[in-house]
């Protein structure tokens, strides 16, 4: 990892086969990972996931992490990404640390949002909803 680079994990949409992984045309991938088991992991919409920290109920949401560039994230990624996500720093299941996009706030009694943090994954609660 260069000096202009930092670690981005994403779960969703710009993983390998989302509508939003062009963002990381240049980045590096650098494999697949799990969150630390202080997460819930919600589906907004049908249209995207989001991680929200919790101190208790969490499980390790899985995720792919790459080397991305300042300018890269900064220009390519982040303004993509959903009004109701922010960027912060994330425990992964091996202890390390790392950028990743989380829910502005918990998103508990909303309509439209519901968790999936059982479902295994993104790319998982996706393949379900389409066999449904």
């Amino acid at each position: 990892m260069s000096d202009d680079t930092v670690r981005m994990f994403v779960n969703g949409q710009a993983m390998r086969g989302g509508e939003l992984h062009d963002a990381l045309a240049s980045a590096r991938f650098v494999g697949r990972v799990r969150t630390a088991p202080v997460y819930r992991f919600f589906d907004f919409d049908d249209v995207f996931p989001g991680l929200a920290p919790v101190s208790e109920g969490g499980w390790c949401v899985p995720g792919e992490i790459y080397e991305v560039s300042y300018r890269e994230l900064r220009e390519q990624l982040l303004p993509r990404e959903p009004a109701e996500l922010e960027l912060s720093v994330i425990e992964l299941e091996d202890g390390r640390g790392s950028l990743s996009m989380v829910c502005r706030r918990l998103p508990v009694g909303d309509g439209s949002v519901r968790e999936i943090t059982a479902a295994g994954g993104w790319h998982e609660h996706r393949a379900a909803a389409v066999d449904r």
